[in-house]
């Protein structure tokens, strides 16, 4: 009774993570391994609990979206990882087999011809709407041909190339896991415009009622969606005869699949003997979901690689001795980030057990050694540089703090010509990229030296005469500048332009002072902290960094006049920024916004926080609760807006 009540704990909290936080806490395997031991126990013992997961649909809906309760109750589907057993539940009728695909699951309603409403599956009774963005999805008609009231569902899904660009695009910080999650996050969105510039696509797989049109057959259900403009999930009609067949044909094309799916769905094509069977109180009994036996292979974990990232993100992954899983040989698999490893207690040498999830991607199912005995490096692989242990959207992770780092040039050469540092416009992300690719620029130094370069850029593909012009005067007009912008520039870890301004202020605009400053000296400037100080320090104790600064200071000189943080709408005042934006892209820009008017923005809310900023100021997040303990005053950005920024 008490493994019952310990699993069920398990399982609900997971569940709220994946359902309504679109932030899963285990994998596919690893929950599914929990809910059979759950259902085994209940059945050997003819308990259950009434917070048991089998006896609900997902998990409550909390969100600032408008909750809406569905006409007709969304079930789950009972699942099987046995081909034996869907050719027995089909027995002698035809079905239709079709992809069950990993996004997620809404229903669209429309009237008169045009889409009146779409709400998301949310806990199966209740969902939230968001109609606003399923009218900027790339595929969903607004307006049909049919004039009757028409209800169906079906799953919003983003791509893996769409996954990939849009997470190239975002700070490591608000990275999402999988397709998934990115799609639930975006669908969700207060704000429709980020939903228009993210390419998710909606595939019907369900016609709950069309008013007055009646069918047969649920295939000509789909054809009806078909004629109307719909597109539905792939399908194929199967008999008991040749259901393992068409099951192996879909699991063959899994690894060429533009989108995730997560198993099969079998339905039986008839509708009126689908009606005829009725539901139980969790699941309709004319489908059922089919999911791949997870193949798994026993292994030895010899080392772990730690690879930085051109964010200055160390990831680690596994790597282990070969093993043949799915048709193929395999022997690294990420470990994503440090919480990851902290669960399944990684050490060198330990026996593993690993699979594809979904078939496709290599991940570590269970650790059966455990013995924890992986150090975390204090330096970086690639340049040696202190790392720091920084909280992300899924737990913790490791980063290089040194922004020369070879596998950050890109990244902190674009920091470094930015607005709020050198602001030298012309010199994009993807014109760095061009520019170190082909040995223009190695340091930020190089920048002030790209004369020497010039019959080179105007050859390059895009560029020209008046391009290089163009950049070449932004460079030299950016030789003028403030000794706060250009620290900024630097991008010492933990120094916004904020801390940068702080940091002059309190040197007395003296680059020399700042130089030679104790990480005491530093600590003791109010709004620093040891972290700060040591960040500080650190950097400018480093012998590259003080001879890339000194060969700066030959082509650079800093303006007389200075801004002073007193002078700033913001000065004194501390931010944390949760949930999502409306109208910023992202966090980061938000937090640029602040830092550039003298405020400050933390991870954390603490006796010292001024203002929580979110959206959705009734949430039980973690922020929230913390900040009415503390009684610190919760806005939202149109309040921010209000009262900072007009």
């Amino acid at each position: 009774m008490e493994r019952m009540k310990e699993l069920i704990k398990i399982l609900n909290e997971a569940s709220k993570k994946y359902y309504q936080d679109a932030d899963p806490v285990m994998t596919d395997y690893q929950y599914d391994k929990l809910y059979d031991e759950l259902c085994e126990l209940e059945k050997s013992t003819g308990v259950i609990m009434s917070n048991s997961p089998t006896q609900r649909v997902g998990y409550t809906v909390l969100s600032g979206l408008t909750k809406i309760r569905h006409e007709k109750r969304m079930l789950s589907l009972d699942k099987t990882k046995d081909v034996l057993k869907l050719k027995s539940w089909l027995n002698d009728k035809e079905g239709i087999l079709s992809w069950k695909l990993d996004g997620l699951t809404i229903v669209l309603k429309y009237n008169n011809g045009e889409l009146q409403q779409a709400v998301t599956r949310g806990n199966g009774e209740v969902g939230e709407d968001i109609t606003h963005n399923a009218r900027v999805f790339k595929n969903i008609p607004v307006n049909i041909s049919f004039k009757g009231e028409l209800i169906l569902r079906g799953e919003g899904v983003i791509s893996y190339d769409e996954f990939e660009r849009i997470n190239d695009t975002l700070p490591d910080d608000e990275k999402y896991k999988n397709p998934r999650n990115l799609c639930s996050g975006t669908v969700r969105q207060l704000n429709s415009q980020i939903a228009a510039e993210r390419q998710v696509t909606f595939y019907a797989f369900t016609l709950v009622s069309s008013e007055g049109k009646e069918f047969e057959l649920k295939t000509q259900q789909m054809e009806f969606l078909k004629e109307l403009g719909f597109d539905v999930v792939e399908s194929k009609i199967v008999t008991a005869d040749n259901i393992e067949e068409s099951v192996k044909d879909f699991e063959k094309r899994i690894e060429n699949n533009s989108f995730a799916s997560d198993g099969l769905v079998l339905t039986y094509n008839s509708i009126a003997y689908s009606n005829s069977l009725g539901e139980t109180s969790k699941f309709p009994k004319d489908s059922i979901a089919f999911k791949w036996k997870d193949e798994t292979a026993e292994t030895v974990l010899r080392e772990i690689d730690w690879s930085t990232s051109r964010t200055g993100l160390i990831n680690p992954v596994a790597v282990f001795d070969p093993v043949e899983l799915e048709g193929t040989t395999v022997n690294r698999a990420s470990l994503h980030n440090l919480s990851i490893m902290e669960e399944l207690k990684i050490g060198i040498g330990d026996k593993i057990l690993v699979y594809k999830a979904n078939m496709i991607i290599p991940q570590i199912a269970e650790n059966i050694t455990k013995s924890g005995n992986v150090k975390i490096p204090e330096n970086c692989p690639v340049c040696g540089g202190e790392t720091e242990i920084r909280s992300i959207k899924d737990g913790k992770a490791l980063y290089c703090t040194n922004p020369n780092c070879h596998a950050q040039r890109v990244r902190s050469l674009t920091h470094f010509v930015s607005r709020d540092a050198m602001n030298i416009e012309g010199l994009s992300e993807e014109t760095l990229r061009k520019f170190t690719d082909n040995g223009f620029v190695e340091t930020y130094v190089d920048i002030f030296k790209l004369q020497n370069f010039e019959n080179n850029i105007k050859e390059l593909e895009g560029f020209g005469e008046k391009s290089y012009s163009n950049i070449i005067n932004s460079i030299e007009k950016s030789k003028n500048v403030n000794l706060a912008n250009f620290i900024y520039a630097l991008g010492i870890n933990h120094v916004g332009l904020s801390n940068a301004k702080l940091l002059c202020k309190n040197m007395d605009y003296d680059l020399n002072k700042i130089l030679k400053a104790t990480t005491d000296e530093l600590n003791s400037i109010d709004g620093f902290g040891e972290v700060i100080a040591h960040s500080i320090h650190s950097y400018f104790s480093n012998e590259n960094n003080i001879k890339l600064l000194n060969e700066a200071l030959s082509y650079i000189k800093f303006k007389a006049e200075e801004t002073t943080v007193s002078d700033l709408n913001l000065s004194g005042l501390t931010f944390v920024i949760t949930g999502d934006l409306e109208h910023y892209k992202n966090r980061k820009e938000l937090q640029a916004q602040i830092e550039s008017l003298g405020g400050k923005v933390t991870g954390s809310v603490t006796g010292k926080t001024s203002y929580l900023i979110n959206n959705d100021a009734f949430s039980q997040s973690s922020k929230n609760k913390k900040a009415s303990e503390l009684s610190v005053p919760v806005i939202t950005e149109n309040e921010f807006i209000e009262k900072f920024i007009k």
